[in-house]
């Protein structure tokens, strides 16, 4: 195989952690010094009337742990569209494969070669790494066909596989929030549910501040659990749906590339 690199890029495990380390803080801050700033409440402690950051505050713990998980989302999505981006080179993908495939009929492996230190990014790579030991084993008068195929197919896999865990990293930590988002959001829903039975259930009049306070808990915990959860739902199936085209893409080019070899023979 060649000694093309892969493509670098994205947060690694380090850089990861203290990013959400961050966000958590992020979340804890906005939560005090923002919604529970006291000008967003009355002077008996409850949220002004259609006051929303005294309701989101009123949500209790649960709420920043929430919003450090939204942060996490948007983080990471923005991290993973600068990545993928750059993995899908400079130019469009399309034409680049027309040209390999120009190049790579009329035995032109310099100018295809060239064409990839153009393009750059992972199917740039892969693509470059499969012409370069086309370009090799086509002058090797001591391999057969069978050899050559088998030689260039397993660098094309090589080459691929070197580059598909920069594609996919930190997918998972997006996936996992929009998990958590919606059971996290369930937990502050059912404690605020909690919260309002207790004050109708109080000796005399129920406190009606008390059973208010449980039922804005309950319906933000809800709100901020599902709109964490569809954000990371949305940007997951998006980025996994590049990653696959990017994968397309390069079992394309690398299909193209055995079959100009084939077909020379």
């Amino acid at each position: 195989m060649s000694n093309q690199k892969a493509t670098s890029g994205g947060f690694n495990f380090m850089t990861a952690l203290l990013a959400i380390v961050i966000a958590v803080a992020i979340g804890i801050g906005i939560y005090m010094f923002v919604l529970g700033a006291p000008g967003n409440f009355d002077a008996e402690g409850h949220p002004k009337q259609g006051n929303y950051l005294g309701m989101m505050y009123s949500g209790g713990f649960i709420v920043p742990i929430l919003m450090a998980i939204f942060i996490i989302v948007v983080t990471f999505s923005v991290e993973r569209l600068i990545t993928i981006a750059k993995a899908k080179g400079k130019g469009s993908s399309a034409k680049f494969l027309v040209d390999i495939k120009s190049f790579i009929s009329g035995n032109q492996f310099d100018q295809a070669i060239a064409a990839c230190d153009q393009q750059q990014g992972s199917l740039a790579n892969v693509v470059r790494s499969g012409v370069e030991k086309l370009r090799n084993v086509q002058s090797d008068a001591s391999l057969n066909n069978e050899d050559k195929i088998t030689a260039v197919q397993k660098d094309l896999e090589e080459a691929t596989s070197l580059e598909l865990p920069m594609l996919s990293k930190n997918l998972s930590i997006i996936s996992t929030c929009a998990t958590i988002a919606t059971l996290w959001g369930l937990i502050g829903t059912v404690l605020g549910m909690i919260r309002s039975f207790a004050a109708m259930s109080a000796a005399g009049s129920p406190d009606t501040a008390a059973l208010a306070t449980g039922i804005s808990e309950a319906l933000i915990n809800t709100a901020l659990g599902i709109s964490g959860s569809v954000v990371g739902i949305i940007m997951y199936n998006y980025f996994t749906n590049r990653v696959d085209a990017i994968t397309h893409s390069m079992d394309e080019a690398g299909y193209s590339i055995l079959h100009a070899l084939k077909a020379s023979k």
